[in-house]
């Protein structure tokens, strides 16, 4: 079988390069189109493996980080004599210093490139996890929360665009949620590490854990090649071209056959090309345009009501747990670590059926049931743990597969010049609602009751149902025709 590499570009590769350095001038959209055409015509091998374990490594210690306070809560809670408002604004902290990570980082991977952003990310997450372990007071706490939010919110939704970026049209939702079946996975490391190591040795431990591998990471995540997508953005088409031919060399398939196939590759790389002269220049504004506002706004929603469903419940089940249900710290911990194993085995069916079924009928099915689910506990008045357990757990399991579901469906609507800073600004919005969440449950904890807290997560899935009905489909399309 013929190599794709070898289909001759008009100009050549060199050329279009060479022109892309000279003043004013500007590589062929042919050149590009034959570029993106060869990456997408290689399936999923070993080359896009490695790169996903890599970046897979960084994501699961986000995770294990982003969690990691609510297991050391129900200690400080006594230790430091915290009040329910003091635990909600703990938890938010991290989440507000997530949404100037999304924003910045994401203006970084645009800028400067995926691999740079998502490293520098990864730093300032691990190093500040690591200083957590040290910090004696809740205000201390409190600040470096607030630092170590800024890497974690940089990392995930700049490492979706990556992995999104070297995806395929073919397969692409099963290969990105198995990806980023490592986010739920790092949630239950920090879930189940949590109630083994804070009892036995102190809540401190449990950031030293989640810092420590962080920076040992570093080493390899600074060796992965930059997006070629990126690259051929950029008009570094000779970088662009290295990085594919590695891909290429990594496996001998080919989704088309470059002699058996001519008229069909012929009138895909005509198509790219076509949209690819159409593009307008990179702009944030554009997120507003015509064509990006409406799928902008519904993204937007769907990331606000999702997550504040989600890291509402998540965040506060263990300290419900010792608190209102008065269950022993390693009782309470174990119970919330359930809901983490729940959310696992819903993010690997979701991984399994979302390209047959669709992200927007996958959306849709679990708001409805996420808020059934919800809306019986609260209407149940939720008077033991146990129910908390099988309704509340199941509820956050469900809507796991959502969180889980958006960091594929972002990065897919926006094209190449704009994917990562649309994703940083609609992931922004996770943080705010997750900053929000935690803090509104101390209050309405504290003034109205256990059951409200449940039917105000309930009503949220409406409106996060409202939006999933407004999404565009994008199963096993190209991310170019997905994005003009």
């Amino acid at each position: 079988m013929k190599d794709s590499s070898s289909l001759p570009i008009p100009g050549g590769i060199a050329d279009a390069a060479s022109a892309a350095s000279a003043p004013l001038a500007t590589p062929s959209a042919r050149a590009r189109a034959q570029l993106l055409f060869r990456l997408e015509n290689v399936p999923f091998c070993r080359w896009h493996t490695k790169a996903r374990v890599i970046m897979g490594s960084a994501t699961f210690f986000d995770a294990f980080d982003a969690l990691s306070l609510a297991f050391v809560l129900p200690v400080l809670v006594g230790l430091w004599h915290l009040s329910p408002g003091q635990v909600g604004l703990l938890i938010a902290a991290g989440y507000i210093g997530q949404v100037v990570g999304a924003l910045l980082f994401g203006w970084v991977g645009e800028r400067y490139g995926r691999v740079p952003a998502i490293s520098t990310a990864v730093g300032v997450m691990s190093v500040m996890s690591i200083a957590c372990a040290f910090a004696g007071n809740y205000e201390v706490l409190f600040l470096l929360r607030l630092l170590q939010g800024i890497g974690v919110g940089g990392e995930v939704p700049v490492a979706a665009t990556y992995i999104n970026e070297l995806s395929q049209a073919k397969g692409r939702g099963r290969f990105f949620v198995l990806y980023e079946l490592i986010f739920p996975l790092g949630l239950l490391a920090a879930a189940q590490v949590g109630a083994f190591v804070v009892p036995r040795f102190g809540w401190e431990y449990l950031f030293l854990v989640g810092g420590i591998p962080g920076v040992l990471i570093l080493f390899f995540m600074m060796r992965l090649p930059e997006s070629p997508r990126w690259l051929v953005g950029k008009g570094r088409l000779q970088d662009a071209d290295r990085v594919i031919r590695q891909v290429e060399a990594a496996t001998p398939k080919r989704s088309l056959d470059t002699q058996h196939d001519a008229a069909q590759i012929e009138q895909r790389v005509a198509g790219l090309a076509d949209g690819i002269g159409k593009q307008n220049k990179a702009s944030w504004k554009e997120l507003f345009s015509v064509v990006y506002r409406p799928r902008t706004l519904v993204v937007w929603v769907l990331w606000a009501s999702s997550y504040f469903v989600a890291n509402g419940i998540n965040n506060w089940l263990p300290t419900l747990y010792k608190t209102v249900y008065h269950l022993p710290l390693q009782e309470a911990l174990r119970m919330a670590s359930l809901s983490n194993v729940l959310s696992v085995c819903a993010v690997l069916v979701c991984a399994l059926f979302v390209d047959r079924i669709g992200r927007r009928r996958w959306a849709i099915g679990s708001f409805i049931v996420c808020g059934l689910l919800l809306g019986t506990l609260a209407f149940l008045g939720a008077k033991s743990a146990w129910s908390v357990m099988l309704l509340g757990s199941t509820a956050y399991a469900v809507m796991g597969t959502t969180t889980v579901l958006l960091y594929l469906y972002t990065p897919e609507i926006y094209p190449t010049r704009m994917r990562a800073i649309g994703t940083g600004l609609a992931t922004s919005w996770l943080r705010a609602a997750s900053a929000t969440a935690p803090a509104v449950v101390g209050f309405v904890l504290t003034g109205y009751g256990i059951a409200t807290v449940f039917g105000m997560f309930a009503a949220m899935t409406v409106i996060g149902l409202i939006a999933a009905r407004q999404m565009i489909e994008t199963a096993n399309r190209s991310l170019e025709e997905i994005s003009p």
